[in-house]
């Protein structure tokens, strides 16, 4: 037998660029006999990564045009920071962030590694730096 849930993120604000808003992807929870699995996109174009944030480090502070992310947790000490508010998810938390919106990813000190998924054009010189300690910005 196989019962479907569907959960959705924390909503955000709205889009204020790339190719006009999305909705939202709704996470489709699907429970088997064996456990479950959580369905992030199906049958659409995306680009999917794994980030890997070496202990204490954090990317550039950025923004795309192009393209919205989400973002899941994948182990403790993650930090997500999305127009100014800063967060400490829980592992297999989510957050949504529109095209247009600035975002950080870093970690509060361990290695953390925090799926991505990219819905729209995927370019990585989308990527506008705002801030950065490297010296990209």
């Amino acid at each position: 037998m196989t019962e479907r849930t569907v959960s959705e993120s924390p909503a955000m604000a709205p889009a204020t660029g790339g190719s006009g808003p999305r909705d939202e992807p709704q996470v489709e929870v699907d429970r088997r006999p064996w456990g479950s699995f959580e369905r992030f996109t199906h049958n659409e174009p995306t680009t999917v990564k794994v980030i890997h944030v070496a202990p204490g480090q954090r990317l550039s502070l950025q923004r795309h045009r192009h393209r919205d992310e989400l973002w899941v947790a994948l182990d403790p000490g993650a930090v997500f920071e999305v127009d100014g508010e800063r967060t400490l998810p829980e592992v297999g938390e989510r957050v949504f962030i529109r095209a247009g919106q600035t975002h950080r990813l870093g970690s509060s000190g361990p290695a953390v590694r925090v799926l991505e998924i990219a819905f729209g054009h995927f370019d990585e010189d989308d990527i506008e730096r705002l801030e950065d300690a490297y010296g990209r910005a």
